[in-house]
């Protein structure tokens, strides 16, 4: 009967630090603070149709290379990297993400902040940055 006992108080000791440890690892990701983005950058529009299938199809390919990695596969902050962050990547398939203008969604991916990296040189084509507009406004849960 004592070690019936001295068992069943092992595994709730375990699941009790377990519990905290966990609930340490949820709350170490905070959600991002704001970002701002000047007027005249919000005002920017794509030189580029951003409903061409092919520029969507040129942004998938580099969401693949670039993205993918902290945002997931369909943007919804999930990728492998994701959770190792200190800020969520975010949930790109949102309703006040796709209210996010060409212009807010280009600068944020050019300029980066935090974790977020800078694409203005990673990828310095800037219709290769539009592309990934293009594509992250067609992502959806």
């Amino acid at each position: 009967m004592k070690i019936i006992q001295k068992s069943t108080q092992l595994v709730v000791s375990f699941i009790v630090v377990a519990s905290f440890f966990i609930s340490l690892a949820v709350n170490a990701q905070v959600k991002a603070k704001p970002w701002p983005v000047p007027d005249k950058d919000k005002a920017l529009k794509s030189t580029s149709k951003l409903t061409d299938a092919g520029v969507i199809a040129n942004g998938k390919d580099l969401w693949a290379k670039h993205c993918k990695s902290c945002h997931g596969a369909k943007g919804m902050g999930d990728g492998p990297k994701g959770a190792s962050l200190k800020t969520s990547p975010g949930d790109f398939t949102t309703p006040e993400f796709k209210a996010y203008t060409e212009g807010e969604l280009f600068y944020r991916m050019n300029k980066g902040r935090d974790e977020m990296p800078a694409y203005e040189k990673k990828i310095p084509d800037a219709n290769d940055r539009w592309s990934l507009v293009a594509y992250m406004r067609t992502l959806k849960k």
